[in-house]
């Protein structure tokens, strides 16, 4: 079967990790099983093992893959899992949060993820869900869109106000192609398209998902077992900005501190990754113990 996905740092995710047979694992975005199915090679402890995901279509290729094996799947926000994990009494020795989207979302025109590919404007990762980036981009106020472009397209005021101008003067918006086209315009010279951070800023606000990040990760060491560890895979700076200041505050207290750093520095991926699977260049791998 051909891989629907490339996981990213892979070789460095098993070696913070360090998996060993017998240990039970957590996989909070479990997508097509890329880590886990490498993690789960080692433990071997199928029984122990979560693998979690709010995409319906993963959820699907995660179940085919398992389908007899005692795995345990779940559809859900990793938000939700953890607390529901948690309020099962369950502990674990790795957990994994692997946070962006993936390469089958990002390639499925229907998703509409990608302006480089003409489809709805949809971004759902959970398409359960109502909030939907056709809704922002035709209902949002020109000042709520601002605030987002500003606040997750990390663009200045002056730029962000005119993509919101245009935006809310050129509805109703019906394609990702339509509108990555009308913001094409603006381009200033970089090799950045001019939509790509708009594509970005609307996508995290309609999954939440720095405010998921924001809750789930103080909940961390409440599922895992003394000794465990934790990898967190980011892809851009307010990602990998949010698990850096956790990380700082969860160490930050002495002898009664819950976490101890396992990377100094964010791991990156190396050239040869690079060559193989281009959309690795923004990873940044961070990790942590339970002590």
């Amino acid at each position: 079967m051909e891989e629907l996905h490339k996981p990213v740092l892979l070789s460095e995710v098993l070696e913070v990790l360090q998996p060993r047979r017998g240990e039970s694992y957590l996989d909070l975005t479990a997508g097509y099983a890329g880590h886990a199915s490498k993690i789960l090679d080692v433990t071997q402890n199928y029984k122990a093992a979560v693998l979690v995901d709010r995409d319906a279509n993963a959820i699907k290729v995660l179940e085919g893959k398992y389908l007899s094996s005692p795995v345990r799947i779940v559809q859900s926000d990793f938000y939700n899992a953890v607390l529901q994990e948690i309020e099962c009494g369950n502990a674990f020795d790795m957990i994994l949060m692997d946070f962006g989207v993936s390469s089958p979302q990002l390639d499925n025109a229907e998703r509409g993820f990608s302006f480089a590919k003409d489809g709805p404007l949809d971004m759902r990762m959970d398409q359960s869900q109502e909030l939907s980036a056709a809704r922002v981009v035709n209902k949002w106020s020109e000042r709520d869109l601002i605030e987002i472009l500003e606040k997750y397209g990390e663009e200045k005021p002056g730029f962000a106000k005119l993509i919101a101008r245009t935006i809310v003067h050129g509805r109703p918006w019906s394609s990702t192609k339509e509108l990555g086209e009308a913001l094409a315009k603006y381009g200033r010279g970089g090799r950045v398209h001019p939509a790509t951070r708009t594509f970005q800023a609307i996508r995290i606000a309609v999954n939440d998902e720095l405010g998921e990040i924001e809750r789930t990760l103080p909940l961390i060491p409440k599922i895992l077992n003394p000794g465990g560890r934790v990898a967190m895979i980011t892809f851009h700076s307010l990602e990998d900005r949010l698990v850096k200041e956790y990380l700082k505050e969860a160490t930050s207290h002495g002898e009664e501190s819950e976490l101890e750093v396992l990377t100094k520095k964010p791991i990156v991926a190396e050239n040869l990754e690079l060559v193989i699977n281009p959309r690795a260049r923004s990873a940044k791998l961070r990790a942590a113990k339970k002590l």
